[in-house]
């Protein structure tokens, strides 16, 4: 009780200073915090929740969530590694209506297939990475290929420089993404993974929108130093539908804040395996990760990850086999790494993307008039991961 008061106390006297607001205030001090001091004792613990016990200075603000079980088939959740929807956790919080929260729903070793995904297949070309405005498309068409040897091999020569794939902070799938212009647009768009398009709606139907179609995804890859910045994801066309995060490997605080900077964020935990939902009012709220926590017995895997997949998985499943050489190159990055995978729909039901100006009629808009802003606002929202923070 000593711990959480003092990390309550600590809080508020730092959300009292003057001259930031209160979202970038505590992003700040979790961003400083120290695992296994009474820092982070105001952080959420869902897993916590799920298992009986409390949660930490949070847990009045914790409520359950009503899942719609009958909307996914136990056998249609199997093919996704999913445990039957009846057997899942959801929670929620008193302030955040359309958020939800699934403490690792997904059956024991289906976790290695989604990892190796994101590492593996999901990472090649014709996907887009950060990597690819210093390299050519030649030099980042195989990352895994490019690693693996360095990856497989590092904790006997922890000398060695970074892995292609330790240097990766982001991949964008289906319309992709741009940075810059903060829009999707329908020329810059590549099939999206028909295995994680099935994952995510069967979770998405379990949450009552049925027919959710998955047509974008942002993948982060976090290391140990990894931050992503303040943001709302709102580049979508259609905000009706949820917004799905996907976490997997080491664990890391989350804040959840609201429609505007100066509101305090709430601190939750995310555990390797665990779901968020974002929709409705909360699909508009600002949130960061300010830390990613390193394990608590040095360079290990969570422990949900040491069992390895059956042997034999359905036939129908979308779930594939997940060799022990591969494993052991994933295990090998997951050990100081995190990976994030994040899935929206960008266009309701018959919506197209709004025409844009040719470049004519680009020359003939005068600027005069309009002013350029270029804020600390509008630029934390380009929700890029800043590896040196």
């Amino acid at each position: 009780m000593g711990k959480m008061a003092a990390a309550l106390g600590s809080v508020a006297t730092l959300a009292t200073e003057p001259g930031e607001d209160a979202f970038r205030k505590l992003f700040r001090f979790y961003r400083q915090s120290r695992p296994g001091t009474a820092d982070l004792g105001g952080v959420i613990d869902f897993s916590a929740a799920h298992a009986g016990r409390g949660t930490g200075p949070g847990a009045h603000k914790v409520v359950r969530s009503q899942l719609s079980v009958s909307s996914v088939s136990d056998h249609d959740a199997h093919r996704a590694g999913l445990q039957p929807v009846s057997k899942w956790q959801a929670y929620g919080l008193e302030d955040y209506p359309g958020f939800i929260f699934i403490p690792n729903p997904f059956l024991p070793g289906y976790q290695w297939h989604w990892v190796k995904q994101c590492l593996k297949l999901y990472s090649q070309k014709p996907n887009v990475c950060n990597l690819d405005k210093h390299m050519t498309k030649e030099e980042t068409w195989n990352l895994w290929e490019q690693s693996k040897e360095f990856l497989r091999y590092k904790e006997v020569n922890k000398r060695r420089p970074r892995s292609l794939l330790e240097k990766l902070r982001w991949v964008t799938l289906g319309y992709h993404y741009n940075w810059d212009s903060k829009k999707y647009s329908a020329d810059h768009y590549t099939p999206f993974p028909s295995d994680l398009a099935f994952l995510s709606e069967q979770v998405a139907a379990a949450c009552g929108f049925q027919g959710f179609r998955a047509e974008a995804g942002i993948l982060n890859y976090y290391r140990l130093d990894s931050t992503l910045g303040i943001h709302v994801d709102k580049s979508e066309l259609d905000h009706s539908k949820p917004l799905l995060s996907f976490s997997f490997g080491q664990s890391a605080i989350f804040l959840l804040g609201g429609l505007k900077r100066d509101e305090a964020p709430t601190a939750m935990f995310m555990h390797s395996g665990d779901i968020m939902v974002m929709s409705g009012f909360s699909r508009l709220v600002n949130h960061a990760v300010p830390k990613v926590l390193p394990s608590s017995n040095g360079e290990s895997l969570p422990c949900c990850l040491e069992t390895p997949p059956p042997a034999v998985v359905p036939r129908d499943s979308v779930v594939e086999c997940c060799s022990a050489e591969d494993w052991q190159v994933c295990a090998s990055y997951l050990k100081t790494a995190r990976v994030n995978m994040t899935v929206r729909q960008v266009l309701a039901t018959d919506q197209d993307f709004p025409l844009e100006p040719t470049e004519e009629s680009k020359r003939d808009i005068t600027t005069e008039g309009f002013c350029h802003l270029d804020d600390e606002n509008s630029q934390v929202k380009r929700a890029r991961l800043n590896p040196d923070s």
